[in-house]
């Protein structure tokens, strides 16, 4: 039965999945060991229970969810099983981040290796705390175990017995929810240098105003996350490849996050977004940043 929940790590996500957690009867716990101060006030936050090093996180937790970029999987992974090596302590384990199939089955390794046991996992929604419940994805032959969350401030559903059914839910369906947000960045941006962002939104008014909508809504929140969203995009290449599908649309999608990133605007977090700047001058900054090659 579990009891307690350890998260690694609280950010935007982590803290308000541990708060709701919390709210719902569960011993919440993380680590602090060389996390930044942003980490540090939102597991306060989230009335997160501090523990003083990752020995006693595994030694206490029931269960460990996985919460971070993408890029740092592997690195958490390999830190709790160096830990339950060393302390013989074990505990379940789910890879909660946005990894393809194929990373996920090499972190599972990494855990299974140590004694541990692993859960694969994804999320789809965003965090409780913008008013959302988000599903958590699991699958592999420990998934029930998780499924002792459902109902308490997130949704969890079982997908399967097989370690990387969850990943590639969530390969599937960031493929076109950030995928199409690149997309969107891209084309505005080509208007923005061809001098067309006048025109262009004028004919979107009168025939894709949903799209104007979606984009008007989302894309100035973008370099806050892009970040994070560089590898998930490497991360759902690699899946497309992995099954015989052109993995070339979201290499660019990567490229266009890395594009987001490098604007002034990508220093933001988001608490900090500026809720007034507007798609259009983010999309006037993103154009800047690019030299036309014909240029040269």
């Amino acid at each position: 039965m579990v009891k307690t929940v350890a998260i690694m790590s609280p950010g935007d996500m982590g803290h308000s999945v541990g708060s709701v957690l919390r709210d719902n009867g569960f011993d919440v716990i993380t680590c602090l060991e060389g996390r930044s101060s942003r980490t540090a006030a939102l597991a306060k936050k989230g009335n997160f229970r501090i523990v003083d090093s990752m020995e006693e996180l595994v030694q206490s937790a029931d269960l460990i969810l996985s919460i971070l970029v993408p890029s740092r999987a592997k690195e958490l992974a390999e830190e709790v099983s160096m830990v339950m090596k060393r302390s013989g302590q074990t505990s379940y384990f789910v890879d909660c981040n946005a990894i393809s199939p194929r990373s996920t089955r090499e972190l599972e390794n990494i855990i299974v290796a140590a004694g541990g046991k692993f859960i694969d996992g994804g999320i789809i929604g965003t965090a409780p705390a913008k008013g959302d419940t988000p599903r958590f994805y699991v699958s592999g032959p420990e998934s029930h175990v998780a499924t002792e969350l459902d109902g308490k401030g997130i949704i969890v559903k079982s997908v399967g017995s097989e370690i990387g059914q969850a990943s590639g839910i969530k390969m599937c369906y960031a493929a076109l929810t950030k995928g199409t947000n690149t997309l969107q960045v891209a084309l505005l941006t080509a208007a923005e240098k061809m001098g067309l962002t006048d025109a262009l939104r004028e004919e979107f008014q009168f025939s894709q105003q949903s799209q104007l909508s979606s984009m008007e809504k989302g894309i100035s929140r973008l370099p806050a996350n892009a970040h994070r969203w560089i590898g998930e995009m490497e991360e759902i290449s690699s899946t497309f490849e992995d099954l015989g599908v052109t993995p070339h649309f979201h290499m660019g999608a990567a490229e266009v996050y890395r594009l987001l990133n490098s604007t002034p605007f990508a220093s933001e977090t988001p608490e900090t977004i500026d809720q007034n700047r507007t798609v259009w001058e983010t999309i006037r900054v993103t154009a800047d940043l690019i030299e036309n090659p014909e240029s040269h």
